[in-house]
């Protein structure tokens, strides 16, 4: 029997424990500050147990960090300093750079594996918790060769069971790439939002005439503002880099509307569907 505690209990927490939970081999444990999560996560019978963060430590061979990115970099040392030496922590954060920095020089560094799941919803908290949220999705773990072979292997297993398919990268690659392709998503979706809730007073014309387009566009927007502020502000750099060449691309949607240049919007519209060649390589 196999003791994983993960600390925070949301929606990557909380699917992580659900799957894992199912499972005969592992025994569960859940750490979160907030008492209405912990309470919740025992509810829907996602852990076996909720300890303190102690307790966690020292149960624990593997303890799974799955709280907001703009926490990680303060706690990740202090739970080093804590674990024994054959204890495995993992983080699931959205960014990666600013975490391995804060524990570069660490003397138990190698034990530690920087991973990223691609996998989520727009919902948050215990009760958004999901089976099979990670089987077929990718992980991406950074700066393996910091990482001790054993601590490697252990991290490995873990996301086999979970049905992930591990890629690796750099955390600076790592962040440059989420950055343009999952961060700035999630940003464009905020400000559709705002734009809508800003130009359409009549919330019923929203709701009513709303199609599957906006629903898709506009779905990440449901996202918890707290985790996605926290991403933003830890990767800003290079999303600060995305809203740029994305405002130039609006900005030539807006020139061509202005002139009526239907040749110039066709010619973007179908550029821009080269896209569908590109996802359909998943």
């Amino acid at each position: 029997m196999m003791t994983v505690a993960i600390i925070g209990l949301g929606l990557i927490g909380g699917s992580i424990a659900k799957d894992l939970k199912s499972q005969d081999h592992f025994t569960v444990l859940g750490v979160d500050n907030n008492q209405l999560n912990a309470q919740k996560a025992v509810e829907l019978n996602l852990v076996d147990k909720i300890v303190s963060k102690e307790e966690a430590f020292k149960l624990a061979l593997i303890i799974i960090l799955a709280f907001p990115v703009d926490h990680m970099e303060s706690a990740l040392p202090h739970i080093l300093d804590l674990i024994p030496s054959d204890t495995v922590v993992i983080d699931m954060g959205s960014t990666k750079e600013r975490i391995c920095l804060s524990v570069a020089n660490h003397p138990k560094r190698g034990q530690f594996v920087a991973a990223h799941p691609l996998a989520g919803t727009e919902y948050s908290g215990p009760t958004a918790a999901i089976n099979d949220l990670f089987k077929n999705k990718n992980i991406i773990i950074c700066e393996k060769e910091k990482s001790e072979e054993k601590a490697l292997a252990t991290a490995l297993d873990l996301f086999s069971t979970l049905g992930l398919h591990t890629s690796y990268l750099s955390s600076s690659e790592h962040d440059k790439h989420m950055a343009y392709v999952s961060h700035l998503s999630h940003l464009s979706s905020f400000t559709l939002s705002l734009t809508v809730l800003d130009i359409e007073k009549d919330e019923s014309k929203i709701f009513n005439m709303a199609s599957t387009g906006f629903d898709s566009t506009a779905r990440l927007a449901k996202s918890n503002p707290d985790t996605w502020a926290a991403i933003f502000e830890k990767n800003s750099q290079h999303l600060i880099e995305a809203i740029n060449i994305y405002e130039h691309y609006l900005n030539e949607f807006k020139e061509a509307l202005k002139v009526k240049d239907k040749s110039k919007l066709l010619d973007m519209m179908s550029s821009a569907n080269d896209i569908k060649r590109v996802l359909n390589k998943k």
